[in-house]
């Protein structure tokens, strides 16, 4: 058995002995079982609102929890008989949904140890210093608001002990990462204030508002959740869409992207200076070395191109060794200076590359055309044919001896 596991048990059998072994045994009269029915149907609940995370082999759920009041309600005993019901209640569950891991029978009791635990240090913590916060204004509140950031720490400390044996988290980094994960005051004070009204209501055998505030905790709960699904849905489709429209190799846009945006901008009325970029001689570069010093050349031009991008300048991979630049809101003028700035650095510059276990570095050069116009309705000009003619600029850039810029300008024709 894996020195997690034995953590994982030894948990459980500490909360045996203290909730067997300790001065405070429950009741079990009638309002410690309507208590237990009542947190044990509504956490059942509350199960489905969890959020999930994973940690290498080990599944990580942030549920709602109202261990905090039920502890110091019923102490460590009466904490440990909920646990039991509630975390056999989920295994149960998962059983039947098909949704639990392979070790999902000793993560319950690795549950019900940890969660006794931290409920047992709450009780006797709320228990210490009760006397001394109710002489205190708001000294019940902040009591609790101590309370639940022992037990969630503790919690977190439990946890970040299992996945270090279990090989989840492997240095000190990680381990802090996932002791202060989603901890803050903000959780903090929420938790707590639930807690603390949940533990008044049950003093006071209130329990149609005891009830009440269950289902406002619930309504409030799937709001959030559902809420937080649907901004999650949004991120997922944006990221693919983003990865539909970029470049794996350089992270740029790809040429479905640059289609997009020449629909969007074909009858905007900007200024543009369409450019088609070219490495030259590419071919040369790939059979002399290899595709892998040939993808790093490529890399480099892409970065030097956008450092180069101004404001809303957009750079698009066009084809293999081919980018496409829209040079946006400027003059015909400043459209060459940058272009010219490109060759220069270029110039200037080499690439680092491995090749046959030694680093080289690899010279390079491009040539550019750039066409410049107008693209507002009524122009006989559109964005596709203004990429054309680009396209023949550069074509004849490569005539005239490469390493060089060859550009029109539509508007004094």
């Amino acid at each position: 058995m894996s020195k997690a596991r034995l953590f994982d048990l030894f948990l459980f059998v500490a909360s045996l002995a203290i909730a067997f072994g300790a001065r405070h045994a429950v009741v079990l009269d009638s309002t410690y079982l309507k208590a237990l029915i009542l947190y044990w149907a509504f956490s059942s609940f509350y199960f489905q609102l969890r959020i999930v995370t994973r940690s290498g082999n080990s599944t990580i759920d942030y549920a709602i929890s109202y261990t905090s009041s039920f502890g110091i309600f019923a102490g460590p005993l009466g904490t440990f008989l909920f646990e039991v019901l509630y975390r056999f209640t989920v295994f149960f569950y998962k059983k039947k949904t098909k949704t639990s891991d392979p070790g999902e029978f000793l993560d319950t009791f690795y549950n019900i140890g940890s969660f006794t635990l931290g409920g047992s240090a709450g009780y006797y913590l709320y228990t210490l210093l009760y006397p001394y916060a109710a002489q205190l204004p708001l000294g019940y509140w902040l009591l609790f608001l101590l309370v639940v950031c022992v037990t969630t720490l503790l919690s977190s400390g439990f946890l970040t002990i299992t996945c270090a044996l279990s090989g989840d988290i492997t240095t000190r980094k990680e381990a802090m990462n996932m002791f202060l994960r989603s901890r803050n005051l903000l959780d903090f004070s929420k938790v707590a204030l639930s807690n603390a009204l949940l533990l008044r209501l049950l003093q006071m055998g209130k329990w149609e508002m005891l009830i009440a505030l269950f289902l406002l905790n619930y309504i409030v709960s799937i709001s959030f959740y559902s809420k937080s699904q649907s901004a999650q849905d949004k991120f997922e489709r944006d990221k693919f869409e983003q990865m539909a429209y970029r470049d794996f190799l350089t992270g740029t846009f790809n040429r479905a992207h640059m289609d997009k945006m020449m629909q969007e901008l074909n009858h905007s009325g900007e200024h543009i200076g369409i450019v088609v970029a070219d490495i030259d001689r590419f071919k040369k570069i790939n059979d002399t070395y290899n595709h892998a010093v040939g993808d790093r050349v490529i890399t480099h031009f892409a970065h030097t191109l956008q450092a180069h991008m101004q404001d809303e300048d957009i750079l698009f991979r066009s084809g293999g060794e081919e980018f496409t630049m829209f040079l946006r809101h400027k003059s015909f003028l400043d459209c060459r200076a940058q272009i010219q700035g490109i060759l220069d650095t270029i110039a200037g510059h080499s690439v680092t590359a491995e090749y046959e276990d030694q680093t080289i570095d690899v010279e390079y050069t491009a040539s550019f055309g750039l066409y410049y116009y107008q693209a507002a309705p009524g122009q006989k000009t559109s964005m596709e044919k203004a990429y054309v003619y680009a396209d023949q600029l550069l074509l004849e850039s490569k005539k005239l001896g490469r390493n060089r810029l060859t550009s029109t300008n539509e508007l004094e024709a």
